[in-house]
């Protein structure tokens, strides 16, 4: 309770912006005790057919500039490089340029900290090295900017800095370990380091039945005075004739939802909320609960 009430009891200064609203937090906030703004699939945005693969309309920069504080980044692991995907398909970005946008963001806002789920996609091709040493040394280009701590940091450990939650295998205790992630479900990850709970129902047959599964994993994080991280995926799909995926349908239905929730509910935590198709509307009806005055 008195991690909600720090927070919730902050004054929203005049200056507060979506590019630094984490500088307004104490120090001594555990992210998960956070509203976070998340992003799906956070480098889709490129797709064959409409409907099929892209997630997001904004580039990683301004997904930050807007507000988002949580990426979800897919890599196809070739030519002992990662390629960003979305399923087969190449997204025209590469990790490095993810990792640019992410540090030069930090660089310019150091009070911030970015949560990066990082998960291999697609297939593996031509490597002479496993995906966790590859990861390790796009890692060790810029070391200082990376927390890979196993637990639920305070900010203060991690402000400037990208804090790994891993969805990939390793030989060593590294980052958030999520490697326990359940297929289509909502689920609990437990393990000495860290406490997750993971919404993630992404084949969608209702798009109201998604809602309710949303809805009840918010309304569960703002109950929840502990440290467990809630990870909240509104994003999914309806499939169409012969399997063809249909993402828009379910976003135009979930996230006008998402911002009339938070039109109401504008105080307390509700965990990390990656979107599809976020905007910076989305993105600051969830940072203001973090704060006693709306921005």
């Amino acid at each position: 309770m008195k991690n909600e009430s720090a927070i919730t009891k902050q004054t929203a200064l005049p200056d507060y912006s979506l590019n630094n609203w984490m500088s307004f937090l104490p120090d001594t906030t555990n992210i998960a005790q956070i509203s976070i703004p998340g992003t799906h699939d956070s480098g889709a945005r490129v797709e064959p057919i409409s409907g099929t693969a892209k997630c997001q309309t904004l580039s990683i920069a301004e997904q930050l500039n807007a507000g988002v504080r949580y990426l979800d980044v897919r890599c196809r692991h070739i030519n002992n490089s990662f390629a960003i995907h979305h399923g087969a398909i190449y997204q025209n970005l590469n990790y490095s340029d993810v990792l640019k946008a992410c540090i030069d963001f930090l660089n310019a806002n150091p009070s911030e900290t970015i949560i990066m789920s990082v998960k291999e996609e697609h297939t593996a091709s031509d490597n002479t090295r496993s995906f966790e040493q590859t990861f390790d040394s796009y890692v060790q280009e810029n070391a200082a900017k990376w927390d890979l701590g196993t637990g639920n940091s305070r900010l203060s450990a991690i402000r400037g800095k990208i804090k790994l939650l891993r969805r990939f295998g390793s030989g060593n205790a590294k980052g958030i370990d999520a490697t326990q992630w359940g297929d289509n479900t909502t689920f609990d990850i437990n393990n000495p380091a860290a406490n997750l709970k993971v919404q993630d129902e992404y084949k969608v047959s209702n798009a109201d039945t998604k809602w309710t599964r949303v809805k009840t994993q918010l309304d569960a994080a703002h109950a929840d005075h502990s440290n467990r991280l809630y990870l909240n995926y509104s994003s999914g799909y309806k499939s169409l004739i012969f399997g063809i995926p249909d993402i828009n349908a379910v976003h135009n239905a979930v996230n006008p939802k998402i911002a009339a929730y938070f039109s109401g509910n504008i105080s307390g935590r509700y965990g990390v909320i990656p979107m599809d198709f976020v905007t910076a509307d989305l993105a600051k009806g969830i940072v203001r609960t973090n704060f006693s005055s709306a921005l």
